[in-house]
C-alpha cells in the first residue's frame, strides 16, 4: 500500500459511497474529463468507461505507475505523471471542452480553482473535494464572512453549490478538518465588459485590506476625487456584489486608459 505524502497534501478517499457521489455529481456538460490527483483510484473507478478521453494527472510517480498499470490500457484513459498546476492543458485539449474533477490536495486546492478560471472558456464544470472552510469560501455570497477574492473571481463565470460535507473518517489518513464537495457550473453568459486582469487587480486590492473602506484600499487605483465623492467607497469589500466589482474595474480601466 502506498503511504500518503504530507508534502503533497495527500488524504486518500477510501469511502466507496462518497466516491460514487462525487462521480454522480458530474453533469452532462461534456464527455471529456480530467481528474486531478487520482491517488489510489477510489474515484477513478467510477469515471473509467464513462468519459472519453479521461485524463488522469498524478504528480506522485509511484501512484501514477499504479494507476497506469490498472487502467492505462482501458479505451479512452490517458495517465500523465505531472503537476496539474503546470500541465499544458491547452496543448492537450486544444479547442475541446472538459470538466475538472478530483479529491483535491488541500495545499493546492485554491490554485486549482484559479487554474480553472484561467481556462474558463473550455471548462464548463468543476466537481471537487475541498477542505470545508475552503469550499465555503469558494461559493460564498456577498455579505458573508467567507466572501473574498476567490468567491468573487469564481462567481464572475460560475454558479457554485456546496453539495455535501464529508467527515474525516472517509479518508486515509484522517484530516483534522471536515471536507466538502462543491460543484461549479459555468454561467450561460460569462463574458465581461472589462478586462479580466483589471477585475483581478481591483478585487485583490479591495480584499487585501478587507477591514478598511474601499476609499482606503483602492487608493492608487482610482483618483482621490472619485474615492471621496461616491458613497460606494465608504463600504467594505465583502458588502459589494459581483456587478459592483465589475463596475469598479471599468472605472479603473477608464483611468488607466482615458
Amino acid at each position: 500500500m502506498t503511504w500518503a505524502k504530507k508534502s503533497l497534501g495527500q488524504h486518500f478517499l477510501h469511502s466507496v459511497e462518497y466516491a460514487r457521489a462525487v462521480a454522480d455529481a458530474i453533469g452532462d456538460e461534456t464527455r471529456h474529463v480530467v481528474e486531478v490527483g487520482p491517488g489510489r483510484g477510489m474515484l477513478t473507478q467510477f469515471l473509467v468507461g464513462r468519459f472519453d478521453p479521461l485524463l488522469l494527472i498524478e504528480k506522485d510517480s509511484v501512484l501514477a505507475a499504479s494507476i497506469s498499470e490498472r487502467w492505462g490500457a482501458e479505451p479512452g484513459v490517458i495517465v500523465c505523471e505531472a503537476d496539474f498546476l503546470s500541465f499544458d492543458l491547452a496543448a492537450f485539449w486544444g479547442d475541446r471542452s472538459y470538466s475538472i474533477v478530483g479529491n483535491f490536495p488541500y495545499n493546492i486546492s485554491s490554485q486549482i480553482v484559479f487554474r480553472m478560471l484561467d481556462h474558463r472558456e473550455h471548462v464548463p464544470e468543476l466537481v471537487g473535494m475541498f477542505q470545508f472552510e475552503m469550499a465555503r469560501r469558494i461559493v460564498a455570497a456577498p455579505g458573508s464572512k467567507d466572501y473574498g477574492i476567490i468567491s468573487v473571481m469564481t462567481a464572475v463565470a460560475y454558479e457554485g453549490k456546496l453539495l455535501f460535507k464529508v467527515p474525516p473518517g472517509a479518508f486515509t489518513p484522517k484530516p483534522r478538518v471536515n471536507s466538502a464537495v462543491i460543484r461549479l457550473r459555468r454561467k450561460a453568459s460569462f463574458a465581461l465588459p472589462c478586462e479580466y486582469r483589471s477585475l483581478q487587480i481591483v478585487v485583490r486590492s479591495a480584499f487585501g485590506q478587507r477591514r478598511k473602506m474601499l476609499r482606503n484600499s483602492l487608493k492608487g487605483l482610482l483618483p482621490d476625487k472619485t474615492l471621496q465623492s461616491d458613497a460606494l467607497f465608504q463600504r467594505r469589500p465583502e458588502e459589494l456584489t459581483i456587478t459592483e466589482f465589475v463596475d469598479l474595474a471599468l472605472q479603473y480601466e477608464s483611468v488607466r486608459h482615458p
